[in-house]
């Protein structure tokens, strides 16, 4: 069965410290459903074509659907509602090949 990943992207971080609630629940929240982190950071991103080089972060999840139903839990919701105000990132759930 293919795995299933979430793949964020943050264009722009005006208040890293804004995100420390967040990244606390959603970390719990991932955990909690099986989740693990395989990149985090913003360190170390060669940026092409119209990337941006900021932070990257992957999680990895047995499937596909686990994946979306721990971004449907309500842990991960909790975490959502933390993110502060005028916040923006590029996330999406994909599923892996083979």
């Amino acid at each position: 069965m293919p795995k299933g990943y979430w793949v964020s992207v943050y264009p722009t971080i005006t208040d890293p410290e804004g995100l420390d609630v967040y990244n606390e629940l959603a970390g719990q929240a991932v955990k909690a459903a099986g989740g693990r982190v395989l990149a985090r950071g913003g360190g170390r991103v060669v940026a092409h074509e119209a990337g941006i080089a900021e932070r990257v972060v992957l999680i990895e999840f047995d499937s596909f659907e686990q994946a979306t139903a721990a971004y449907e839990s309500a842990a991960y919701q909790k975490a959502l509602a933390a993110l502060p105000d005028g916040f923006e990132r590029d996330f999406r759930i994909i599923e892996g090949i083979g």
